[in-house]
């Protein structure tokens, strides 16, 4: 890759994240001097990847010129795992949806065929998009487990027989293929997308069939030294002698899962208890979810106390974290998030029982405002952070027909 190539690389990624700047901001934050930067922002809006939005609003003195990216100079593949459903997207420079999302049925437990099928399901979806694939800039893929960012690998699922995923779906696509955990770019999403935008220090709650957590610790993703910080789901908090799908005994998941909660809910009714939940909702748990989340915004007192005590265990795991890093925010993000604010007092009160409340005192619990979609986002945006990286897959786009990139 040319300087120059890597210098436009560099500014089409930080208005991607960034959505518009002036060129001394550019300049500043790609550390290139403002001629430079000048040269190179006039040569991408000829080129028609970056748009003059008009004159930044007046500081005093001569007010800047302001640029963003063009929606649909290039696209990125996203895809979103857990253990059960994957779900694929395509967006565009402004995180904007520009297909249907797709969603299919993929368990990942024991399943050799887990990464076949992904292949032919990625590949069909690009195919049927009508997209083509010059077009678009790579693939973004969150999935639970242990994964190995620099090793393009996943330890607790997607067997493929110590090869590289990223390289055998680079391979079968036809594309820069990026992988992550869940949590991780749930937490990049927040970062890069949400509220702790303006924090240093936050921790993201991934609320889903386990709960995982990403660590936004000084401005920055934190991995941990191999990339399997945020383990939340596994800290042995409970004497309750029941086994979590890890292993071992009394984790944190074993009382706070969504496949916990619906299991309670289960239980409930066919004791008996009274709710607006019918049993029939909850026998696939992709239904039961939304099923617990539509009674609990209706008010039902049986799901509101699930999620209560959920949330309440939640926060007896956050309460520890408050302790050891001290952040500024909670963010309770992924599938559970939609449940909204039943989260928020229950594990505010756990907070208030069992931290310190000068370590607490400063730290907001907040619910995401992405959502469900935050690791689609998370997915998309891991492309973007190595769309400048020599090495990493990155390729020249082009964004419409006959309009390429000059070096």
């Amino acid at each position: 890759m040319s300087k120059k190539a890597n210098y436009k690389k560099r500014i089409l990624k930080q208005l991607y994240f960034g959505g518009i700047f002036s060129c001394a901001d550019l300049s500043d934050k790609i550390n290139i001097s403002i001629p430079v930067t000048t040269k190179i922002l006039n040569e991408l809006v000829a080129e028609g990847f970056v748009l003059e939005n008009g004159f930044a609003p007046s500081k005093g003195g001569r007010r800047p010129v302001t640029y963003s990216i063009r929606a649909d100079v290039m696209y990125i593949v996203s895809v979103a795992m857990d253990q059960f459903v994957t779900r694929l997207a395509i967006m565009d420079m402004h995180n904007q949806f520009v297909v249907a999302t797709q969603q299919v049925e993929l368990p990942l437990h024991d399943n050799e065929e887990a990464l076949p099928v992904l292949i032919e399901t990625i590949n069909d979806f690009i195919r049927h998009s009508g997209i083509a694939k010059e077009r678009i800039v790579g693939i973004g893929i969150g999935m639970p487990g242990f994964v190995d960012v620099t090793k393009g690998i996943n330890y607790s699922f997607l067997p493929s027989n110590n090869k590289r995923i990223t390289t055998q779906i680079s391979e079968a696509v036809g594309l820069p293929v990026f992988i992550d955990n869940d949590s991780s770019l749930i937490a990049l999403a927040e970062l890069r997308f949400g509220s702790p935008r303006s924090k240093s220090n936050v921790m993201v709650v991934n609320i889903s069939w386990g709960v995982g957590l990403g660590l936004i610790l000084n401005n920055e993703l934190f991995r941990g030294d191999n990339g399997f910080a945020g383990e939340f789901s596994h800290i042995p908090i409970f004497q309750n002698n029941k086994l979590c799908s890890c292993g071992k005994r009394g984790c944190l998941e074993t009382e706070t899962s969504l496949l916990v909660v619906i299991e309670k809910a289960k239980e409930g009714l066919r004791a008996g208890r009274l709710s607006s939940l019918k049993l029939e909702a909850l026998e696939h748990y992709e239904e039961a979810v939304e099923a617990l989340v539509a009674a609990a915004s209706k008010g039902d007192p049986f799901t509101v106390e699930l999620f209560s005590e959920a949330g309440y265990n939640i926060g007896k795991g956050v309460a520890i974290l408050i302790h050891i890093l001290n952040p500024a925010m909670i963010v309770l993000s992924g599938r559970g998030s939609a449940a909204g604010k039943v989260w928020e007092a229950p594990i505010q009160q756990a907070v208030n029982e069992h931290c310190i409340p000068r370590l607490s005192a400063n730290t907001s619990i907040q619910i995401s405002r992405l959502g469900y979609e935050a690791e689609l986002i998370g997915a998309a945006s891991l492309v973007m952070e190595n769309f400048d990286k020599e090495g990493k897959g990155a390729k020249e786009p082009v964004p419409q027909a006959g309009l390429a990139m000059r070096n």
